[in-house]
């Protein structure tokens, strides 16, 4: 089965490359950053840029399967909702959530998974999920914190998912439910949820697999003051990384693109869960 990846807001490909380590395709990535675009281009060569998602469409994809991938993801711009800026909300000129959403509706992706800082749930969550909701989908979010796939620090991020309410069932043959929190899938919303958590478990020990470096602590969701890692201990603070970044050029791109970026252990677990969900898994 061939699954899709449609990325906004690429950055430095945080999402794109948990997206790769769960089986799928990216066909399409949206970034306008310069220094962003060199690191997209340097690890996915071959996958279409664009740099103003205001002009992207179905058509400017290329149609056919683009019009429809399987997950349509994006950490839309996250400057509106930080506890770092002036925290403006939808009056920020880089509020471009509408842009995401009139996406939505023209692609009809099989899911969308959403990404944005925690200050989001205090200054407009509800906007993009009842945009959701009223495109058709069915939603629910979870906060994940870095520090529950091994980092040392807390850095929460909000995940918004999505799937078209009722269309799996259709497609299986299957009767419609009605009641709303059911209305996802053919499997209880608690089902995903409980895949998302198995898969944050599993993700910490697939990354030493992966890389061939130990296994750490991995920390129980919310309970980040009393983790512990490789014998140390959590940051109370992140520490001024200047000191181990002098010296390297782009320091002021790459510290920017960091801070910008979705750690790939956090999104994996969704993507992998997704990857289950459509082929079949149960």
């Amino acid at each position: 089965m061939n699954l899709t990846h449609i990325s906004l807001f690429s950055g430095i490909g945080g999402m794109d490359l948990a997206a790769d380590w769960a089986g799928f395709t990216t066909i399409a990535q949206v970034e306008r950053d310069p220094y962003c675009l060199k690191i997209l281009n340097k690890h996915w060569p071959n996958v279409p840029k664009f740099e103003d998602i205001c002009d992207v469409t179905s058509n400017t994809l290329g149609g056919g399967s683009n019009t429809k991938p399987t997950v349509l993801s994006g950490g839309f711009p996250c400057q509106p909702f930080s506890t770092a800026g002036k925290r403006q909300g939808q009056a920020d000129d880089r509020y471009l959530w509408p842009e995401m959403l009139r996406l939505v509706q023209e692609l009809r992706p099989a899911w969308v998974l959403g990404e944005n800082v925690a200050g989001i749930l205090s200054m407009g969550i509800d906007i993009p999920i009842s945009d959701l909701e009223g495109a058709g989908y069915s939603v629910r979010t979870f906060v994940i914190p870095a520090v529950s796939v091994g980092a040392p620090h807390r850095r929460d991020r909000v995940f918004i998912v999505a799937y078209p309410k009722g269309q799996r069932l259709e497609e299986r043959g299957l009767p419609l439910r009605t009641e709303p929190e059911k209305s996802l899938h053919e499997f209880s919303s608690e089902d995903v949820a409980d895949s998302v958590i198995t898969g944050l478990e599993g993700t910490e020990q697939q990354r030493a697999h992966r890389t061939g470096t130990k296994e750490r602590k991995t920390c129980t969701l919310g309970a980040a003051s009393q983790c512990d890692f490789d014998g140390g201990t959590n940051w109370s603070v992140e520490p001024d990384v200047g000191r181990v970044a002098n010296g390297i050029p782009s320091r002021v791109d790459r510290l920017r693109s960091l801070g910008n970026a979705v750690v790939p252990q956090q999104a994996y677990p969704f993507f992998a869960a997704i990857a289950a969900i459509e082929r079949g898994a149960t």
